[in-house]
Formats: C-alpha cells, structure tokens, sequence
C-alpha cells in the first residue's frame, strides 16, 4: 500500500476523519434525543438497550472503526502490495460471514435464554416482566447485525487501508437516520397514545427495525467504494492457506478475544443494572453523551495513526515509534482531561439540555447526570487505553491486550458487585472507571518491557500538570455555572443552553490559558489548528 509523508497524511487524515465522525456523532445523538423524548427511561428504552446488547456489542467491536477487524485489516493490508488485497479481503470476507450467519441463526432461536442471562432481575417484577417481553422481539429482529457487523468492519479496514476515510466514518450515520425516520412516523400517528402500555410492543417493534436497516445501509454504501478502488467484491474465496490471511486471523482472533473480554464487563453492569428500574436507559444516555466526543476524538487520534504504528514496527523504527506513542498520549490528554473535568462541573445542565423534553423528565435528568459524573472521570483512560492497545496489534500482539482484558474481568466483578452496593447506579459506573485505569497501567507496563523501555517520567509529568490544569478548568466552569444561577432565575431550555456555553467556555478558556504556559509540542500542535480553523 502507499506509504505517503507521514505527517502531512496524519494531519489530512484527522481532518477528514474528524469532520465525517462528527456528522456521524451528530446524528447519532439527535437518533438518541428522540428515543429519550419519545420514549423517556419506560419500558421501551429499557428494553432496547438489553436486546441491543448482543447485535450492538458486535456491530460496535466487529464493525466498528478502530475496532479488532478494522485494526486487524489496516496493520496487514498496510504492509502488502494492493495486488494482494481483493484476494485476501474476499478469503477473510468469506471465512467471517459463515461464521457469522451461524451467530445471527442463533440469536433468533435462543434471544429468550440470553435476554434471561443478561438481565435476570426482569423475572423478579410485573415491570421486569413486560421489559423482558419487549427485549425478546427486539433482539430477533436486530439478530442479523451480527452478519452484517462483521462485513462492516472488513470494509472499513479495507476502505481505510486504500487512503478512504470520509466514507467510513460518516457511515454509520444511516443507522441514525432510519431511526429519526422510524420514531418519527411512529409519534405522528400515534401522538400521546405512543407512551401508552397498549402501544409498548408497537414502539419496541419500530425502534428494532429502524436500527436494523440502519446496519443494513451502513454496509451497502460502502459496497460500491470497496469494489472501485480494487479491493475485493462480494465474490465467496475459500483459500484459506494464503499467508495473509493467516497473518489477518492471528490478529484478529485473540484483538476480537480481547475486546470481547472487555464488553463482558458491560453484561456485568446490566445484569447488575436489571434489578433497578430505569438503569439501562439510564445508562445509556449519560454513556452515548461520554461516547460522542470520544468517538469523534477516537477516530481523529487513533485511525491516522494506526498506519504510522504498523509502518515503524521494526525493532530499528522504534525510537520514533515511542515519540508517536507520546504524541498519541498527549493529545488524548489534552483533550479528554478538560472534557472530562468539566463534563463532572456541569453535568446536570448537559443532560437537561440534551435531553430534557418530551416523555424525558426532570427525575430522569437527576438519574442520568448522576452517572455522567463518572463517567467523566475515566475519559481520559478509556482512550488513552486504546492507544496503547493500538500499539500492541500494529506490533503483531493482539495476545497480550486479551491477556490483561482477563485480568480487568476479574476487577470489574468484584468492583461492580461493592460499589453497586454503596452507590447503585453510578457504583456501576464508577467500578468501570476503575478497571479502566488498571488495564491503561497493565498496557504501559507490558509495552516497556516489549519496546526495550519508555521513558514513564517524561511522559508522566506532562500529564498530570494537564490533570491538575484540567482540574482548575473544571473548578473554573462549576463557579461560572453556580454565579450565573444566583442571578439568573429562569429555567428554561434557552437559559439553560446560554449557561452551559457560557460555563463551558470559560473553563476551556482557562484550560487553554494553563496549557499554553507549558510548552509542550502537542499543546503548540493542537493550539495552532485550532487558530487555522477559525481564522478560515
């Protein structure tokens, strides 16, 4: 594949990356606004989000950008000529979408005893009991985004391994669409009545197929630009032998492990989360508020960068392949710590704007900004995590991230179980957050010994001064917000949207303030395409 100026491909690449993901997280958080004003944190909302679990773990981890298939095909396709690439994309296209069919079968057969294994606390209610009624025909109909995740996240690897990035990552955005277009037929012929037992089953059933058309979509689109750019077709090819299609599965498989491993911690939070009414919707929304900007600053550092990581994995490459590793970490830091800080400071006006509306209310903001509190303290070490792991599979490792992904299990059941005792929903989050930090150290210790050495104290001291920085931002936001309401009254969607720009900005602005003084290279870096964009 071509192996264009690194730098100047990092800093085009993140453009293109950044504007499609943002269109795509746009969307895909009106899609969520109007589930929560159609359907607040009721039956429905619950429902979905345990049916979605399975279909939507694998449409998220197989199909999704940066996730094991896509990181798999861009670290070996980066590393061959394109004549070998349509034959190698068809053989793992093949292999994949047999295995996968079989998952989507099983899935319509068995959707009752894994709804059950998922949420038992359903059974212990009348509430439970029409929740888990719901969540069964919902998973049927969603069972075939198991295929299709895994065609997904091929043909974005591929996509991306051919210097194709808009469409990617502006795809998933057809999952959204169909949703909005589903939800919003449903609320005009039924009005009122949609919030109504009667017509529960009815609304489940629409948010069900919205969502699998939506996945239906996001694979066809990327059909046409597969094809054209020489990178495989729909044609089945069972040469199983070929060396890189060995080389795809040794990734592959255990990155696919490892992330896997990793969502089981999410099925131990809603097993958890089953025996409290409301939680999973809950959930849900003050989780899609954290994963917008992650998602979007995800693609922007990780997907450039994937390539560059793959390209320098010689032991000679690897001085450079450290100083790319540190300007991964940093720029993750000095992005997620202030987000993360000042989503804490003004968590309560964030959902009450996002959100607040409809069947949505002011207890069910109360329940989900109790939960985007914690979740904001682990933005930094969710990302940060996934440059690391990044680094593992461009090495040719992905053994070593499903090594330490065991081992986080084992921490987030014991956490999960004491905390959700202590605090109940947000202890769930909060025991997440936990096993998050444990896994990033685990990951650094692990890749010292690997790389021969990295150098923890230089990398270190930077980080924490943008902590501390991201902490007085926060501080900084909180009074802002607190000084506002003693003098401004009114509570209104208007008053609380100028609030939360007026809040926000000046712990950005004091963030930026502190950030500048550092001089740090990817402070300067990051400062000056800020001014780029807004001098245009």
């Amino acid at each position: 594949m071509s192996k264009s100026n690194p730098s100047r491909s990092l800093a085009s690449i993140a453009g293109i990356v950044a504007a499609a993901t943002l269109i795509s997280k746009v969307f895909g958080l009106v899609r969520t606004q109007a589930i929560a004003a159609v359907f607040g944190v009721g039956v429905v909302a619950d429902a979905f989000n345990y049916a979605y679990v399975i279909p939507g773990f694998l449409l998220v981890l197989l199909g999704g950008i940066n996730g094991p298939f896509h990181s798999a095909i861009v670290s070996v396709l980066a590393k061959r000529p394109k004549s070998e690439a349509a034959p190698l994309v068809e053989t793992v296209t093949t292999f994949v979408g047999g295995l996968l069919l079989l998952v989507t079968i099983a899935l319509i057969f068995f959707a009752p005893g894994i709804i059950d294994l998922v949420a038992p606390g359903l059974n212990t209610t009348p509430h439970g009991l029409e929740v888990r009624g719901i969540a069964i025909g919902q998973m049927q109909i969603m069972a075939p985004m198991a295929l299709l995740a895994g065609l997904i996240g091929i043909g974005f690897g591929t996509l991306n391994a051919a210097n194709l990035y808009w469409l990617p990552s502006v795809s998933p955005l057809f999952s959204s669409v169909t949703v909005i277009i589903g939800l919003g037929v449903l609320a005009w012929q039924l009005g009122a009545k949609v919030t109504t037992p009667e017509y529960a089953m009815l609304g489940g059933a629409v948010l069900a197929w919205g969502t699998l058309a939506g996945a239906v979509l996001q694979w066809l689109i990327q059909v046409p630009a597969q094809w054209k750019s020489g990178m495989g077709t729909l044609r089945l090819r069972f040469d199983f032998n070929q060396p890189g299609v060995k080389e795809v599965t040794k990734i592959m498989a255990p990155a696919t492990f490892s992330s896997g491993m990793s969502h089981i911690n999410l099925y131990v939070i809603l097993i958890l989360a089953s025996y409290i009414p409301q939680a999973a919707s809950a959930l849900q929304y003050a989780g899609l508020l954290i994963q917008t900007p992650l998602g979007i600053l995800s693609n922007v550092i990780l997907v450039p960068m994937l390539p560059i990581f793959s390209r320098l994995a010689d032991p000679q490459d690897w001085d450079e392949l450290k100083g790319r590793i540190r300007q991964g970490l940093l720029l993750t830091a000095i992005t997620m710590l202030p987000l993360g800080a000042i989503t804490i400071a003004l968590a309560v006006p964030i959902v009450r704007v996002v959100y607040e509306r409809g069947a949505f209310d002011r207890n069910a903001s109360q329940l989900v900004s109790s939960l985007l509190v914690m979740y904001g303290i682990g933005m930094f070490v969710y990302l940060g995590r996934d440059v690391l792991i990044r680094v593992f599979y461009a090495l040719g490792d992905g053994d070593t991230p499903f090594r330490i992904s065991m081992v986080s299990i084992f921490f987030n059941i014991i956490f999960a179980y004491l905390f959700f005792k202590i605090l109940g929903a947000p202890g769930l989050v909060l025991a997440t957050v936990l096993v998050n930090i444990i896994s990033m150290l685990l990951l650094f210790w692990m890749l010292d010994r690997k790389l021969h050495g990295l150098p923890w104290l230089e990398w270190s001291l930077p980080i924490l001064a943008l902590t501390g920085s991201s902490f007085l931002a926060g501080l900084a936001s909180w009074g802002t917000l607190w000084g506002i309401q003693q003098v401004w009254i009114d509570d209104g969607f208007k008053e609380q949207l100028v609030q939360l720009c007026l809040a926000g900005g000046v712990g950005i602005g004091v963030f930026a303030l502190i950030a500048m003084q550092m001089k740090l290279p990817e402070v300067d870096v990051f400062i000056s395409r800020i001014r780029q964009k807004l001098g245009r």
